[in-house]
């Protein structure tokens, strides 16, 4: 086989509908940001970075932390403290005992400050201790805006964060299968008999949502961090002080429609389509080679992805049909996004003894014709 050589790169720039060209729709909120959850590419923001109240956007971090340190079936008991935590509750009692699992529900669904609470002081023996605990993950996962001081999010001072940062927090949250279930739920039943009913109004308003979480209080306006999944990709919306419920809801659904709209699966790499020749000894007519698998590949619309295409110039007898001879590659800005084997097309076999002698002798002939 001749050494491999690479085709010319061919661009394949995805037409776009002038709707997914438009500008991201108006937002009337202190901050907001959307973003691609595959790559973490911010597609439009606002004030992303500002240092903003965030209300029960804090309970994502105290179950990161309850995450990890707990399994769900561990079984707490509820401190007196936690049990006099008001506003949002599911009216846990002192002393009563709650499954992590129930109590991540409640904190979730519900947005219970006293599920919060329960589970801040079932890992530091007081707030300011799991405050502590809070920022050091916080440090860990390199959101540089944020600062804890409690583990529900009611209004205190120098307690706060910003969109970019809450919307990281949601990404990492989201790798726990539990609770993806869990921020998808509109209503749960707990211990107790306790029926808890989601703050999530996009989950009725807007079927593509898949959570993740929302929060208000005076100090911090109405808040959420929204996912929305569509065909290949899960779009991330988070605001920050949004005037009212409706126009927090208004405002989220339309930018993560905005941000569903950035996408389209194309079908990039076709199965039996040649996308090479490779020439064979002995007189045989060239081989072509084809994919081996179709692949579909989410892509922005109107960003140009790159086709590359490694094949070598001649291959050597002999060949099988599906023998691995090459491969085509996706590119988009420098970063590759899919490869599919390219492999024969069909079998050819590396002719006998007297047939090459004969293929052989007749070149010879050719080439002596050549001299008279």
């Amino acid at each position: 086989m001749r050494r491999l050589a690479l085709a010319a790169l061919l661009a394949l720039a995805l037409a776009a509908p002038a709707s997914a060209h438009a500008a991201p729709p108006p937002v009337t909120a202190s901050a907001y940001l959307v973003e691609d959850a595959r790559t973490g590419e911010v597609l439009a923001s606002s004030h992303a970075h500002e240092r903003l109240a965030i209300a029960s956007l804090t309970k994502m971090m105290t179950v990161l932390l309850a995450l990890e340190r707990h399994k769900l079936s561990d079984v707490v008991t509820v401190d007196p403290r936690a049990a006099v935590v008001g506003e949002s509750t599911i009216d846990v009692r002192a002393g009563e005992r709650l499954t992590i699992r129930d109590l991540i529900k409640g904190a979730l669904i519900q947005s219970a400050n006293d599920a919060a609470a329960a589970l801040a002081l079932s890992m530091a023996p007081d707030f300011a201790s799991f405050a502590r605990l809070m920022n050091a993950k916080a440090a860990a996962l390199g959101l540089r805006d944020t600062h804890f001081v409690r583990p529900d999010g009611l209004d205190v001072p120098d307690h706060y964060s910003s969109a970019a940062d809450m919307t990281k927090l949601a990404r990492v949250l989201m790798h726990t299968r539990f609770v993806r279930q869990t921020v998808d739920e509109e209503t749960a039943t707990i211990g107790g008999g306790r029926t808890l009913h989601t703050w999530d109004d996009l989950l009725s308003l807007f079927r593509p949502t898949i959570g993740v979480k929302t929060g208000h209080t005076s100090q911090a306006g109405w808040c959420q961090v929204a996912a929305a999944r569509g065909r290949g990709v899960t779009i991330y919306a988070t605001i920050l002080g949004g005037p009212s419920r409706s126009v927090r809801n208004a405002d989220l659904e339309s930018l993560l429609i905005w941000g569903l709209a950035q996408f389209r699966v194309v079908p990039l790499i076709q199965p039996g389509r040649a996308y090479a020749k490779t020439e064979l000894p002995y007189g045989k007519r060239p081989l072509e080679l084809v994919a081996a698998q179709p692949l579909d590949v989410v892509a922005r619309l109107g960003r140009p992805l790159t086709e590359r295409v490694v094949a070598p110039t001649a291959v050597s007898l002999p060949v099988r049909q599906g023998d691995v001879l090459g491969r085509v590659e996706v590119w988009e800005r420098g970063k590759l996004r899919a490869r599919s084997d390219l492999v024969a097309s069909r079998t050819v076999n590396k002719p006998g003894v007297v047939s090459r002698l004969g293929w052989y002798a007749g070149r010879t002939l050719h080439h002596l014709g050549g001299l008279f």
